[in-house]
């Protein structure tokens, strides 16, 4: 099946620096920073960013950052959990920008 999001791509990341070598190798190494243990444990991390992978919509993070999750101990229970404190951010944000809609239809209507 022919999809705009080729799973072997994944594997191609490090790939990016084929055009633009100085800037892929700040970003790899920013990144790499970001995924240390630090304040957060390198679980906690992998959480954040599969929660964020789905509010994000990518499916290269989300496969990879499952695999990260589960390799770091985490259960299918903490995933989905993960993915619901997404989905609640995601639509809450969504429905708080109701309120600039009801300012606006306020002013317009007075």
């Amino acid at each position: 099946m022919e999809t705009y999001y080729n799973p072997a791509d994944l594997a191609k990341f490090g790939k990016i620096g084929d055009f633009d070598k100085a800037l892929a190798d700040k970003f790899f190494s920013y990144y790499n920073e970001v995924f240390k243990e630090g304040a957060l444990t390198a679980r906690e991390k992998s959480l954040i960013a599969l929660a964020v992978s789905h509010t994000v919509q990518c499916p290269y993070c989300i496969d990879a950052y499952t695999t990260d999750t589960l390799e770091k101990g985490c259960t299918e229970e903490q995933l989905m959990e993960a993915v619901h404190v997404a989905a609640a951010i995601r639509g809450g944000a969504s429905l708080v920008h109701g309120v600039q809609m009801m300012n606006h239809t306020k002013k317009v209507m007075m």
